[in-house]
């Protein structure tokens, strides 16, 4: 049903004088105005009983939920101010009177401006709960999260956002904003390119972010250079290297570099070599692999691979072993390695098997 003048003078006219109902007030009649008057108490009333009763009810249902998404839209709705409401009750009530242009014009300019507020706010709950649940889901992973990372992402999200609206806003009231996104554009352009390099290093640090090649507390090498990494920052990241040294490197430089992760190694392949005297017998050469497996296979978070005598040496017999431990960590492996060559160094004594010097044999011919 149409709410219009002869709606309120229908339902009006037999409780009001018929000089009521006919008394003409600028270009409305005076049951006109009672009739929007009416339509506004009676908006402000339903939408009370809508903030206060239906809302309060659905909280108490929420609670009882294990699912929050429904809490989100509670939370959405309840913060729709007293504003936003006044607005959609005079919109409805003026549709039953004949309203000056500039007036009509007025409502419907502030009623487009609290729509487009409540929608950014709204937007920007959703935003801040899908932030939430992906540190949330983070954590359940056991994935170290970086509220930093997320948090400027999300103000990101809420920044262009409020670009977005604030232009459909301006479209809707009526202004052409073609020239205000083309100045919008060619400014964007001209502050790109003056931070072109400052731009570059922050799209890194999303990049780094995003496909995690390294994180803080990880042992890399870039290049000639060797740490653990200390701090992703948003241009540069630190890195303190093995002589003590903090190394400041640009995002950039980082994501165009070759990078080798030691923290991503689940196991380290180890190969080394000793050699033996050239005077020592066949027999005790056959046995130095298995003396060698042995001792390795007792090491701890040792996977013996293989042992081989490889090649004759200019003052030496070379002996070839591999082996992979099964933890990453460097001091580990050194301490690991230590305890081996001990152990071979003991065992060839025993066997009394030399491991000789490098040296040289000069020839010396008498010519007559």
């Amino acid at each position: 049903m149409e709410l219009n003048g002869n709606f309120t003078k229908d339902l009006l006219s037999p409780y009001l004088d018929e000089e009521i109902i006919t008394y003409q007030v600028g270009d409305n009649l005076a049951i006109d105005y009672i009739g929007a008057a009416l339509v506004f108490l009676l908006s402000l009333f339903v939408l009370r009983i809508f903030k206060f009763i239906i809302i309060r009810k659905l909280k108490q249902v929420a609670k009882k939920t294990k699912n929050d998404v429904d809490d989100l839209v509670i939370k959405i709705v309840d913060k729709i101010g007293w504003p936003f409401y006044l607005i959609i009750s005079l919109h409805l009530a003026f549709q039953v009177i004949t309203l000056p242009e500039y007036l009509e014009l007025g409502t419907y300019y502030l009623f487009i401006i609290l729509v487009g507020y409540y929608l950014i706010r709204s937007a920007g709950y959703v935003i801040d709960f899908a932030a939430q649940k992906v540190m949330e889901s983070k954590k359940e992973k056991g994935e170290k999260v970086d509220r930093g990372v997320v948090s400027l992402i999300a103000t990101i999200s809420k920044v262009v956002l409020w670009c977005i609206v604030i232009i459909l806003i301006i479209s809707n009231l009526g202004y052409d904003t073609s020239a205000l996104l083309t100045g919008l554009g060619i400014g964007g352009l001209a502050i790109a390119l003056a931070m072109q390099t400052v731009l570059s290093d922050i799209f890194a640090y999303f990049s780094i972010h995003l496909d995690k090649p390294f994180r803080v507390g990880d042992f890399i090498v870039v290049g000639s250079d060797m740490g653990v990494v200390e701090k992703i920052g948003l241009k540069t990241t630190r890195i303190k290297t093995l002589q003590g040294q903090e190394l400041v490197v640009s995002n950039q430089e980082l994501t165009n570099s070759r990078i080798n992760n030691y923290k991503k190694m689940e196991k380290r392949r180890i190969t080394f070599e000793f050699g033996v005297s050239y005077s020592t017998p066949v027999a005790k050469l056959e046995k130095i692999p298995k003396m060698v497996k042995d001792i390795i296979t007792k090491a701890e978070h040792a996977d013996f691979d293989r042992a081989h005598f490889k090649k004759f040496a200019d003052s030496s017999l070379v002996y070839e072993v591999v082996y992979y431990m099964t933890i990453p960590d460097f001091n580990t492996y050194m301490d690991t390695q230590q305890k081996i060559n001990l152990e071979i160094m003991k065992g060839l004594q025993k066997q009394k098997i030399d491991i000789p010097f490098p040296t040289q044999t000069i020839h010396l011919s008498k010519r007559s």
